[in-house]
């Protein structure tokens, strides 16, 4: 038996256990390569599915930007709008309140008395007049007192006023005095629109 060679054999098959690597190696190669280019592909399909949802999404945004913010000047609009209806439902409700106030005044101006400006700071009214003797003074205050339409007269300032021979013509005052809003129970009981 020593004459039988095994030599060609053993080569043949290890060359053809070689062939058989390279094509399995090959095959995984190009099913890797395979592999990788699907997956690459799939990747930037997702890819470029999200960027397209990503932009629609900040075109939505912008739209819903847009949108807040014409609401945001709606309700500035309105805002002022409801503000400028406030403004003329109170001048329109304090229209005769201001008839009112000057009649009342007229009414509570003793003789001898007159008044020389008037001024409206808030509720605060100061008056600047004259009156021919101070118990006419006096009884302007007593008469303010009286009025539902006003409260807190005070007198701050009177000075005699005189001619140019030095005779005592009169007497300026200032007075400040606080306008008040009756109830409509006050207004009848006082004798509503007299």
């Amino acid at each position: 038996m020593s004459n039988i060679n095994l030599r060609p054999w053993r080569d043949e098959r290890r060359k053809e256990r070689q062939q058989q690597y390279i094509i399995v190696l090959v095959f995984v190669v190009v099913a890797a390569a395979a592999a990788m280019f699907t997956w690459n592909q799939q990747v930037s399909g997702l890819i470029s599915d999200q960027r397209q949802r990503n932009a629609f999404l900040n075109q939505e945004i912008k739209a819903q930007e847009s949108r807040i913010a014409e609401i945001k000047d709606l309700q500035i609009q309105r805002t002022k709008l409801i503000d400028r209806m406030t403004v003329i439902q109170r001048l329109q409700g304090d229209r005769p309140i201001i008839v009112r106030i000057f009649d009342e005044l007229a009414r509570t101006l003793p003789n001898g008395v007159y008044f020389e400006s008037l001024s409206r700071t808030g509720d605060v009214i100061a008056i600047k007049g004259v009156a021919d003797k101070p118990n006419s003074i006096s009884d302007l205050l007593r008469n303010l007192d009286k009025s539902i339409w006003f409260k807190d007269a005070f007198l701050s300032n009177i000075n005699a006023i005189k001619d140019g021979s030095g005779e005592a013509t009169g007497n300026g005052f200032n007075i400040t005095v606080k306008q008040t809003k009756p109830t409509a129970e006050q207004i009848a009981a006082d004798g509503g629109s007299r």
